[in-house]
């Protein structure tokens, strides 16, 4: 055993300790437990299973895992000086129990969907397998995809977690109903409600046919609601119950009982609330740190007058790509974490193999906004890559066009020339005969409406493009890489900024699981050493970075 008076080392590790209050505890523990060199100390601190302690001893700072504490009585001295405890700390402990218990998980980390099959069902699996919730990228995908997706998800998760997607669709509610219908139909118990304006009677009929009384006449939500928002107004809708509009019109149409339109009226539309602040595809580019305190703030303003039996829960997403961004998340509040554009760059999502390799060379400056296919008569945007791809700046030329012309024969000729040579890449007639082809199957009245309206018309045909973009980049269209819609946020930058140098950087290595392990872990190892530098433990930064390593540890 090492003796108080033998050297503790030759060189100065850098911690240093300023708070002066007396300490009602001792440690007890062999000296030879305790490390006094760098690599010896972080190894001590990553060991987040265990508890650990800051001593002095001969005006020497060190650090052990191991040892006890006893009450200070006062009554002997000890060379050994306890100066901090902190104890173990599990991943677990990070943002609400309830959001594990309420979805069977075994971290408040989830992702997000990502349209057409991006959020794969390769993805949702491996994640699933692992207890940790992910969205099936449902938006986009015909109804025969969405039911194959279902059922291959259910096979292998036949307990869960897992969750789908529901996207608004204000154009084609349609498309909206036929999911909830495959929904309703398999017992598919968790949506991820996105880009929604406004509620609509697809949204709630999901949600109220789920009501139900239970044995001891207690309300009982089997279908739950995550919706993802970034819009006060819009947040409120899914925190209040469903409108009596609405629940009259299911009423009317034999879709839901009395009993279930009556215990609407006591629970809100969604169990979670998820913040989306600075994110890729659909996004309003909010700030997190003002976005979240002001939704959090109207969770309890909407709580307070509804009284409602089990609060509603506030994640956030957007942004959340390293350990710091995910704790910045959960120390203000949040009561889960969501990923999204980095879980894209891994080897399960549906993105092709050129499209990783663009996302994995990403800097945090390569995004901007460009007009989405969906909502294009609107005006909607969304968030995109830019590097490596002319599809943002070929999309907005298309807005541009639609906003000052009436029709394509409008547009001078020279225009239309480039659009065919450049973009199209085939005549205009010959998009417009591929278009109608396309709604003639499925959506005959809108073809209808678009030959006597020739601004919808053109709407459409520019459509053409904004829609097989993005099915380019997932298929990975030869030829195609320039017109590569790439949905994507800031996040992809500073994720790629952090896991330099390590085994992550390579795409190939990227593994949607290890991704998940590294960011809360690494949060949870932040936590442990700003609670230090909090008790007044001087820190240098060499001990501070957490970078992910290959490991067998599970979350």
């Amino acid at each position: 055993m090492t003796t108080v008076d033998a050297p503790l080392s030759q060189h100065h590790n850098g911690l240093e300790f300023t708070n002066t209050y007396n300490q009602n505890l001792i440690w007890k523990g062999s000296l030879d437990c305790i490390a006094f060199s760098e690599t010896a100390i972080l190894e001590k601190f990553v060991a987040l299973d265990k508890p650990c302690y800051i001593v002095k001893i001969a005006g020497e700072i060190g650090v052990t895992n191991d040892g006890y504490l006893v009450p200070n009585d006062h009554s002997t001295t000890t060379p050994i000086e306890l100066l901090i405890a902190v104890p173990p700390l599990k991943i677990q402990q990070l943002g609400d129990a309830k959001f594990l218990s309420c979805y069977g998980v075994k971290s408040a980390y989830a992702t997000g969907a990502m349209a057409g099959g991006i959020a794969s069902v390769e993805m949702v699996i491996a994640l699933g397998k692992e207890k940790i919730l992910s969205s099936f990228g449902a938006g986009g995908l015909t109804p025969d995809k969405l039911e194959t997706a279902i059922n291959r998800i259910q096979q292998a998760l036949p307990h869960g977690p897992y969750a789908f997607n529901l996207i608004h669709s204000p154009s084609e509610l349609a498309i909206e109903r036929r999911a909830v219908d495959l929904f309703l139909k398999y017992g598919v118990r968790i949506v991820e409600a996105s880009a929604f304006l406004d509620l609509t009677p697809n949204i709630v009929y999901y949600r109220v046919a789920g009501l139900s009384l239970n044995d001891a006449n207690q309300i009982e939500i089997k279908n739950k609601v995550i919706a993802k928002i970034s819009r006060r107004e819009v947040a409120t809708k899914f925190l209040q119950p469903a409108p009596t509009r609405i629940l009259k019109e299911l009423l009317e149409q034999g879709l839901i009982t009395e009993l279930q339109a009556t215990l609407a009226a006591k629970v809100p539309m969604a169990d979670d609330i998820t913040v989306e602040a600075d994110s890729g595809g659909h996004t309003d580019n909010r700030p997190l740190v003002c976005l979240l305190p002001s939704i959090m703030a109207l969770r309890d303003e909407i709580q307070a007058q509804y009284q409602y039996s089990q609060p509603i829960r506030v994640g956030v997403a957007g942004g959340i790509a390293t350990p710091q961004s995910a704790l910045a998340a959960f120390m203000m509040g949040a009561a889960y974490v969501v990923t999204g554009s980095i879980n894209q760059s891994c080897i399960e999502s549906g993105a092709c193999e050129h499209t990783k390799k663009l996302l994995a060379q990403a800097e945090m400056a390569d995004m901007m906004m460009a007009p989405a296919a969906d909502m294009f008569e609107m005006g909607v945007k969304l968030q995109v890559l830019k590097r490596g791809t002319m599809f943002p700046m070929r999309a907005q030329k298309l807005y541009e066009l639609y906003r000052s012309y009436d029709s394509i024969e409008e547009i001078p000729s020279s225009e239309r020339e480039k659009l065919e040579k450049q973009v199209f890449r085939k005549t205009i007639a010959e998009v417009w005969e591929g278009t109608a082809a396309y709604l003639s199957q499925k959506n005959p009245e809108k073809l209808g409406k678009a030959v006597n309206n020739p601004k919808l018309k053109m709407a459409l045909i520019f459509r053409w493009y904004l829609g097989l973009s993005s099915r380019w980049s997932q298929s990975g269209e030869k030829g195609r890489e320039v017109d590569y819609q790439i949905w994507c946020g800031p996040a992809m930058g500073s994720f790629n900024d952090w896991v330099r140098g390590t085994y992550l950087e390579e795409p190939n290595n990227r593994k949607v699981v290890d991704v998940a392990h590294h960011i809360m872990t690494g949060a949870a190892f932040l936590y442990r050493m700003q609670s230090l530098k909090m008790q007044g433990l001087q820190i240098p930064e060499k001990y501070v970075q957490y970078h992910p390593v290959r490991s067998t540890l599970e979350m």
